[in-house]
């Protein structure tokens, strides 16, 4: 098998940046290819990679069990999820790495990515893995944030105490009166939206190339610069299918999450060029 060219090639409207990479622009509907690419990886793959999506949702599973009868606990659980999923999907992105490169990628190459194994044995973390780890307590940090906002926003405002999924959905959700469903959510897209844009392909561009954090989240707001809609319909997708995976009582995640990981490393591929940056070490 012949593999993939390093990186597909630039549009003549890309924006260029610097520091070796630049991002491009790319049709609005490209997410819809990112998902089906996702699939076709999740396909080859097989069970390594459902392995992951059923590794997520017994975590899910017991965080929800955990938070169960206590609200705040439970949202927080969820906001956790969905921030910290993309530092999670890491091996995924491997995987697909692999593919792209002509290998046959498998369980050794999880192994590689979370325990850095070489020459059949544990070695100490590079750099790439520690700045894997900074970025995840970031997203984690800004989760609890998120979470303790929500709380004393409803707390002040909603016209009973809110301990339950039930009250939540009765009091704010469905509140005849005031404007505080609303506002939460108002305040909940000002949080999540720079949120977004700073994990967008942070976490495949630093599994794949050698480069600061920070620069790799200034990649990802180029991103979002040079591609506001098609970004926006991600954003819609990811969510969408996270639900969607929560609704099925956690069953849908192991599928789903599979294929938002692959996918995630094809929306890299694709929106960035990253040729002018050294790659990690191969393993």
């Amino acid at each position: 098998m012949t593999a993939m060219p390093n990186s597909p090639p630039a549009t003549p409207d890309a924006a260029t940046g610097r520091d070796g990479l630049f991002a491009r622009t790319v049709d609005p509907a490209r997410p819809l290819q990112w998902l089906a690419k996702g699939w076709h990886d999740l396909t080859r793959c097989g069970w390594v990679s459902l392995l992951h999506g059923a590794v997520i949702a017994l975590a899910g599973a017991l965080m929800l069990w955990v938070a169960q009868g206590h609200f705040w606990f439970m949202a927080g659980a969820f906001s956790g999820f969905l921030l910290v999923g993309p530092v999670l999907a890491t091996s995924l992105y491997a995987l697909s790495r692999g593919l792209e490169r002509g290998e046959k990628p498998g369980l050794a190459t999880v192994l590689t990515t979370w325990f850095n194994w070489k020459n059949g044995r544990l070695q100490t973390w590079g750099n790439a893995q520690w700045r894997l780890v900074q970025f995840g307590v970031l997203l984690a940090l800004a989760g609890t944030a998120w979470v303790l906002l929500s709380a004393a926003l409803i707390t002040w405002l909603a016209p009973v105490p809110i301990a339950t999924p039930l009250a939540f959905i009765e009091h704010v959700v469905l509140a005849r009166e005031g404007l505080l469903f609303e506002i939460w959510l108002a305040m909940g897209g000002v949080l999540v939206a720079p949120i977004f844009a700073s994990t967008v392909v942070t976490i495949p561009l630093l599994l794949d190339r050698q480069l600061p954090l920070a620069q790799a989240v200034g990649a990802s707001w180029q991103v979002i610069f040079a591609n506001p809609v098609s970004m926006a319909l991600w954003g819609a997708l990811i969510m969408l299918l996270t639900l969607l995976g929560f609704a099925t009582a956690l069953v849908g995640l192991v599928l789903a999450m599979p294929v938002l990981g692959h996918a995630s490393w094809h929306a890299y591929r694709d929106l960035l060029d990253v040729s002018g940056l050294p790659e990690q070490e191969r393993r």
